[in-house]
């Protein structure tokens, strides 16, 4: 428990201004009206008043000696992090020639009255290669690759796979260049001849190869129900696609390849056909960040000496990608002078600056006098008169860029044949900056770590300070078979869909997330501890439940009801108290039943069934009355089910 802080004077307004009409009690008995009416106590209220403000800031004193104190100790306040999300771009129509994209092209979410448009801008260049189909291979699985091009237009239909279809068996599409990052669209005039399959789930996937393996390619959009009628597929190519040589042809090279069936899902018993076949690109994919990079900004003139300060315009600094850099010209141009946390490993010679991003603030090293009269300089000293400036650095960022999917659609810059822009999944990874307060309640964590991870608690810290943008960490102890580990699981924060659905894809953290905290961990674990580093383990769970409501409430009340179950089994904000489903803990139905009760228009609650689930392949188990949860666990809304019935006659409502 924190040390009590107390005021230097307690004293308010009421209590000065009591404490003024006693003493005029005392020194004038004469003045016997002390009503708020009489001029006299309105002075006296007035001065009470600036006496209270005065005091106010006397006390603030304490505050000011603790920040002073955190300065001291090097604490410095976290920036913003921008979120990220991938924007599709789609052209007006396909073009004979390659579309680019600069980096820094902008997209935002519409403007409203009420709310502002948020901005985003591409990291880095995106050219729309234009493609089309040159090689048409068919390649069953053992067997040998053949070249139907040549039939293919001559106008014969092309079997696709062999004539009883096995898992395997692929169609490749060979392209005149790699198009990584493109939006393709396969325009395919087929027969009804591979039969058996459901048109809505055929067992297919479009893989792109990137140099040395098959990358899964997701699909926009399949109209040609399992190459069985004329249609479009629109396929999202991965960055690393590249040409390669398959049967004999150096190509950009796609498939479409048949895999098992899943239990339940039909499986083709003859071929489908292709008479005619078309490849074009529709558009591309760009990673674009709630940012803005701010270019060529000068910082002033070094005046020769040990501990300069220079500070941008625009502050805060994002630090979450590449951090940026000082140059100072020199007589051959200009010196690179890179980033550091301190100065305390830092050699006099070495160029190095340590950056205070929320203040946009730059130092140069000190230099401190040691006892024996010497001084020390930690780190070099631009020359007196050099130039500095700083060539690039980013700004922005905090949760106001954690867009749903589909809000950004407004192309800002100005590009030809851009048509439409889009992002296909919600942003994430946007943080606010720190505050004061929160700063001042992680600092006695960061003395009692002394940069080293022991307890639970301590890689819990660590972890959140690497990757801020992380919605919950949790460490757990070694398990049995893994002497010496730790698990770390991390939980990425996500905006959820209408009605509060995440998808299971959002509770996955980015690779990078991952790196960033084993790293930091691994430079304060203890020798011989083994990290882990790894999201949690999801149980899906399925509520079906009946209803009684008032027939014309029945709608709102099962939406509000699906809202209310998808609310409350959420691992982010779920739970009782709102701050996540609690690792581990077990989905009771008694729970579940409150829940529903308390629907506003729901008359009776007449059954609840809960069902664990795979939230990965659907798989539904026996219902039961209670769901365990594993403890390095988290609960999963997977596809609930709410009926609601007209309440019978005589209800009340």
């Amino acid at each position: 428990m924190a040390l009590p802080s107390p005021h230097l004077d307690d004293r308010r307004f009421q209590q000065l201004v009591d404490e003024a009409k006693r003493y005029v009690q005392q020194k004038a008995p004469e003045w016997t009206d002390h009503n708020v009416s009489d001029p006299g106590v309105t002075l006296i209220e007035t001065f009470a008043y600036m006496v209270d403000q005065l005091l106010y800031r006397l006390n603030r004193v304490p505050d000011k000696n603790y920040a002073a104190f955190l300065d001291l100790l090097g604490i410095r306040l976290f920036p913003p992090a921008a979120a990220t999300t991938e924007v599709d771009f789609r052209l007006s129509a396909p073009q004979p020639e390659t579309v680019l994209l600069r980096a820094g092209t902008q997209v935002a979410t519409p403007r409203s009255d009420t709310e502002e448009a948020v901005v985003f801008a591409t990291t880095e260049d995106l050219p729309i290669v234009p493609s089309s189909l040159e090689k048409l291979v068919t390649a069953p699985v053992g067997g040998t690759q053949t070249d139907v091009t040549g039939r293919l237009a001559d106008g014969a239909d092309v079997p696709c796979f062999q004539t009883r279809p096995a898992p395997g068996d692929a169609l490749l599409f060979g392209l005149p260049v790699a198009v990584p990052r493109c939006i393709v669209a396969v325009r395919l005039d087929s027969r009804v001849e591979g039969v058996g399959v459901d048109p809505r789930q055929p067992p297919l996937v479009w893989e792109a190869w990137d140099g040395s393996r098959w990358v899964t390619c997701e699909t926009a959009s399949d109209t040609t129900g399992g190459l069985n009628r004329p249609g479009e597929i629109v396929v999202y190519v991965p960055p690393g696609h590249t040409a390669s040589v398959v049967a004999g042809t150096r190509a950009g090279w796609l498939r479409c390849r048949v895999t098992e069936a899943e239990p339940g899902q039909p499986f083709y018993s003859e071929s489908p056909t292709v008479r005619e076949a078309e490849v074009f690109t529709i558009g591309g994919t760009a990673v674009a960040e709630h940012a803005e990079a701010v270019l060529d900004v000068p910082l002033g003139v070094s005046e020769g000496v040990a501990g300069q300060r220079f500070t941008v315009g625009r502050a805060p600094i994002l630090l979450d990608g590449e951090p940026p850099v000082v140059e100072v010209s020199s007589g051959e141009g200009w010196e690179t002078w890179t980033a550091v946390e301190h100065f305390g490993d830092s050699s006099p010679g070495d160029q190095h600056v340590l950056i205070d991003a929320t203040a946009g603030e730059f130092a140069f090293p000190p230099a401190v006098r040691e006892p024996d009269g010497t001084l020390r300089v930690y780190g070099g000293v631009p020359p007196k008169g050099a130039r500095l400036r700083v060539p690039r650095y980013r700004t922005g960022g905090g949760t106001a860029g954690n867009v749903a999917r589909g809000a950004v659609s407004v192309l800002q810059s100005s590009v030809p044949y851009i048509a439409a822009v889009h992002n296909r999944e919600a942003a994430r990874g946007g943080v606010d900056g720190e505050t004061v307060e929160n700063a001042k309640v992680r600092a006695p964590h960061l003395l009692r770590l002394q940069e080293r991870a022991v307890t639970a608690g301590d890689h819990e810290v660590v972890a959140r300070q690497a990757a801020p943008s992380a919605a919950r960490v949790k460490c757990l102890p070694a398990v049995a078979g893994e002497p010496g580990a730790v698990r770390v699981l991390v939980v990425p924060d996500a905006v959820a869909d209408e009605g509060d659905r995440l998808r299971f894809e959002q509770l996955i953290p980015p690779d990078t997330m991952l790196a960033a905290i084993a790293g930091r961990l691994d430079e304060r674990r203890l020798i011989g501890t083994r990290l882990v580093v790894e999201p949690p383990a999801y149980q899906g769970v399925t509520v079906v439940a009946r209803l009684q409501a008032p027939a014309a409430e029945a709608d709102r009340v099962r939406e509000d009801a699906l809202a209310a179950l998808f609310r409350h089994l959420n691992p982010l904000r779920g739970g009782a108290d709102g701050t996540g489903w609690g690792f581990g803990r077990p989905v009771q139905y008694g729970e579940v039943f409150a829940v529903l009760q308390r629907i506003s228009g729901a008359t009776l609650v007449e059954e609840v069934r809960l069902f664990p689930a795979d939230p990965i392949t659907g798989r539904r188990g026996a219902p039961a009355d209670r769901i365990d949860v594993a403890p390095d666990a988290l609960v999963f809304s997977y596809q609930h089910q709410v009926v609601v019935s007209p309440a019978p006659s005589g209800e009340p409502t």
